[in-house]
């Protein structure tokens, strides 16, 4: 298996994607790799941490870096040799199994989009995030690969998630639902109401609208929604995360008898981060594309990185794309076959 490292994205670029690649070099002795970056700033790098000339590891030149600031068709207009677009095209070209990249989430929907295209039948890609929740983890569709969506969209969603949790989970019939205001099917925007009712005739086990509040507290193993809601979600919840991790710091600090009780609940504390880690993690999927496409944390750790290479050799060996298309077509959720079903039932009303 070859797996294609953007070793240019992300905050802290290239030294810790090149330390987590000397990690899993170790770690994962049936990949092969493919680092994609500007050769002469990773030569240094590479002798850094051991692996210059390691006949695992081929070094691809990209003279250009998708910056987090840049739009997100920056790496399709006027960056066509970054690294990101690189990896597409390796991805696309068959020369990769997947592709692993921590860099701009935008831009390298969009590389994948355009150049590596959708798998048959699937009309967008959807970010796939794993969130804590109180027993486990549940997965977010869609995390923010597309603001603007349609009940097609969302019901592919659902059918590609399904298949995601079977294998990060190992569940047989992971519970799907959908984000929305109220528990009723006839609460929502016309985009849920639509949804919930296509939902409901697709072989999976749909359990209904979820409330936000009810999100944490395991109410289903994916939870669907627009790229636009989905995201506020995601940003929303790491925001009160980081302001959490400040109160506590504040009120455990406010006289020596609570900072000796911090100390005592140290690990405790280690523990309870440790539920939130997304380094243990790595990445989440791109689904949908036509190739396996990991897109890490902008701040990701040599952990992260290490780990993000983990998921997409995973996701080969578990045949993902191809167990989402057998899904897609066995379940009638192809895009002309859903637009018939939604205009058959505006025809009916």
């Amino acid at each position: 298996m070859k797996i294609a490292v953007d070793a240019m994205g992300g905050d802290y670029a290239p030294g810790v994607v090149v330390e987590g690649l000397a990690i899993a070099l170790t770690d994962f002795p049936e990949y092969d790799f493919v680092l994609v970056g500007h050769a002469e700033k990773l030569a240094f790098y590479l002798e850094k941490y051991g692996i210059a000339g390691n006949p695992r590891v081929t070094v691809v030149h990209a003279a250009s870096v998708c910056e987090m600031s840049e739009p997100s068709a920056i790496s399709l207009r006027a960056k066509r040799d970054s690294s990101i677009t690189v990896c597409a095209r390796l991805l696309k070209e068959k020369k990769v199994d997947a592709m692993v990249t921590p860099g701009h989430t935008g831009a390298t929907v969009a590389a994948t989009k355009v150049l590596v295209r959708t798998l048959p039948g699937i009309d967008r890609p959807a970010l796939a995030a794993s969130l804590p929740s109180r027993e486990g983890r549940f997965i977010l569709m869609d995390a923010g690969a597309n603001p603007d969506c349609t009940p097609v969209n969302l019901v592919q969603f659902a059918v590609m998630g399904e298949i995601y949790a079977q294998y990060l989970f190992h569940l047989e019939r992971p519970r799907v639902g959908l984000l929305s205001v109220g528990g009723e099917d006839i609460k929502g925007c016309e985009l849920t109401k639509e949804s919930f009712r296509l939902l409901e005739e697709v072989p999976i086990n749909f359990v209904g609208n979820v409330e936000a509040d009810v999100v944490f507290e395991g109410a289903s193993d994916v939870l669907i929604s627009d790229g636009f809601a989905g995201n506020v979600l995601l940003k929303g919840v790491e925001g009160l995360a980081k302001s959490t991790m400040f109160w506590l710091k504040r009120v455990l600090t406010k006289n020596a008898l609570r900072i000796v009780g911090a100390i005592l609940a140290k690990n405790a504390f280690r523990e309870l981060k440790a539920f939130g880690d997304a380094d243990d993690i790595g990445g989440a999927p791109l689904l949908g594309i036509n190739g396996i496409c990991i897109i890490g944390h902008g701040s990701s750790s040599p952990k992260a990185v290490r780990n993000a290479i983990r998921v997409a050799g995973e996701c080969v060996s578990f045949g993902l794309n191809e167990r989402i298309v057998a899904k897609i077509n066995e379940a009638g959720c192809t895009t002309a076959e859903l637009e018939k079903k939604i205009a058959d039932g505006k025809s009916r009303k």
